[in-house]
């Protein structure tokens, strides 16, 4: 998308804004285990971190299958990755070692953070921990690249092929609802816009949450339409791989 039209869309965003008044936050709920510590200075998420420095902080998410740990240092250098599978982690040498670990269903990196799902509730997070802490560690101690491959790009991208009301979107989604998601461990991409209706992929802790409907509708549904009144429904788009 140019230069131009880039302006022109966040002009059209911020008139819409303007226009009305503030809305209230997606809710979102946290909790916290650990204690509190400094971030190790990166330059990159593949410089070399030694394992006896790194402490690994887990916040729990809205989905009881879900943990988010965090490493206290990048992961990846921009966006997200999600792998449902260990057959979609041949890019990730971090990803294809944490599905290693017996009850790890689904792997997801941010930008700081890693979200890892397990199979059931049959598995036990005090159990699952222990082997994901030592994995994250020794990872990051290894030095190796978190991605090898170049990550496809997200359909939340702006594209040249846009029209006004899908590039108003896609900028809500990056800027207001898609932080706030990451927050809890997940992610939303854009699948498409049709006939008034948004199509939306979540991801993460997002995938089987128990309250991902009321996500949908009751967080991602209810700001676009306060923003953009051509959007009459928002629904979700399931990855047919996740379903095999």
């Amino acid at each position: 998308m140019s230069a131009a039209k880039l302006r022109q869309v966040g002009w059209l965003l911020s008139s819409r804004i303007r226009s009305r008044q503030q809305v209230k936050h997606l809710y979102c709920t946290k909790q916290w285990s650990g204690t509190r510590h400094q971030k190790i200075p990166l330059s990159s998420p593949s410089s070399f971190v030694s394992s006896r420095s790194m402490f690994i902080q887990t916040q729990d998410t809205p989905n009881p299958n879900s943990l988010k740990f965090i490493p206290g240092c990048p992961v990846l250098e921009a966006g997200t990755m999600d792998f449902s599978a260990a057959s979609n982690a041949f890019c990730s040498p971090l990803a294809r070692q944490l599905f290693r670990i017996d009850g790890v269903k689904s792997v997801f990196f941010g930008p700081d953070f890693i979200t890892i799902t397990k199979t059931d509730s049959e598995v036990q997070w005090k159990l699952l921990k222990p082997d994901v802490y030592a994995t994250i560690m020794d990872f990051f101690a290894s030095g190796l690249p978190v991605v090898t491959d170049e990550a496809p790009s997200s359909d939340t991208a702006p594209s040249e092929d846009d029209d006004e009301v899908v590039a108003i979107i896609k900028e809500l989604l990056d800027t207001r609802i898609r932080p706030t998601v990451q927050e809890d461990g997940g992610d939303v991409i854009y699948k498409g816009f049709e006939d008034g209706i948004v199509k939306l992929m979540l991801q993460g802790s997002c995938t089987s949450c128990p309250s991902s409907i009321v996500t949908l509708k009751s967080g991602i549904q209810n700001m676009l339409q306060f923003y953009v009144p051509e959007v009459e429904g928002v629904i979700q788009v399931v990855d047919e791989e996740k379903e095999k």
